[in-house]
C-alpha cells in the first residue's frame, strides 16, 4: 500500500520557519520526483515546488523561492520542505505528491493527506 504521511504543520508567526516532513512508503521513492503543493481556503491548488529524483535538481515557484527549501533523503525514504521568512499568505493545507515527473497541482500518482500550516501573529 502506497503511503505519503506528512507532518511538521502548525501555527507560526509571521517570519518564523517550519519544516515538513513526508514519508514515503510502498513505491520505489528513489525513482520518484517529489512534490510539495498548497491550498488556501478559498483558493486553487498551487504547486510550489518539486525536487527530482536523485535530489540533485530543485525548482520552485515564484512565491516560495529563495525561502523554501526543498530536499529528499532517498535513504529515508522522506522529502522535507524547509519554509522560512513565513508570511500570512503561506497559509494553507500542504501536501507532499509523488510523479515520475515534477507533480503538478492535480496530476500526480500519488498525494499524502496534508498538513495546515498557519501563519499568523
Amino acid at each position: 500500500e502506497v503511503q505519503l504521511v506528512e507532518s511538521g504543520g502548525g501555527l507560526v508567526r509571521p517570519g518564523e520557519s517550519l519544516r515538513l516532513s513526508c514519508a514515503a512508503s510502498g513505491f520505489t521513492f528513489s525513482t520518484y520526483e517529489m512534490g510539495w503543493v498548497r491550498q488556501a481556503p478559498g483558493k486553487e491548488r498551487e504547486g510550489i515546488g518539486c525536487i527530482s529524483s536523485s535530489g540533485g535538481n530543485t525548482d520552485y515557484s515564484d512565491s516560495v523561492k529563495g525561502r523554501f527549501t526543498i530536499s529528499k533523503d532517498n535513504a529515508k525514504n522522506t522529502v522535507y520542505l524547509q519554509m522560512s521568512s513565513l508570511k500570512p499568505e503561506d497559509t494553507a493545507v500542504y501536501y507532499c505528491a509523488a510523479a515520475e515527473l515534477c507533480p503538478s497541482p492535480y496530476e500526480s500518482d500519488y498525494w499524502g493527506q496534508g498538513t495546515q500550516v498557519t501563519v499568523s501573529s
